[in-house]
């Protein structure tokens, strides 16, 4: 099995949580009972949108979107100050309250 096609989603499953994500959003949009709470499953929204989104992104190997910036173009490189990294300075010593005479 090449490398290619080990990575690629099956098609069926992909196409289900499609239409899943679908039917779920148009639930959430048109019904109001789908936007509140049930005592059975908990929120709706969760059970209808974000639980197959979160699939579908499982699906495909938890890969985040493609960059909007075009290829050509690098991202900036973040640069390290020079020197070494700030330590934190000693606390002072404290004073052990004595009374004092006048």
């Amino acid at each position: 099995m090449s490398q290619h096609a080990a990575t690629q989603a099956d098609r069926r499953v992909e196409h289900v949580l499609h239409y899943v994500v679908a039917l779920g959003a148009m639930l959430v949009m048109l019904l109001p009972a789908a936007r509140g709470f049930s005592d059975t499953f908990g929120w709706m929204p969760l059970w209808l949108l974000a639980m197959p989104l979160s699939a579908w992104w499982a699906l495909h190997r938890f890969r985040m979107p493609a960059s909007r910036q075009p290829r050509g173009v690098a991202a900036p490189v973040r640069r390290r100050r020079p020197g070494t990294q700030a330590r934190r300075r000693a606390l002072p010593a404290r004073r052990i309250a004595t009374a004092r005479a006048a």
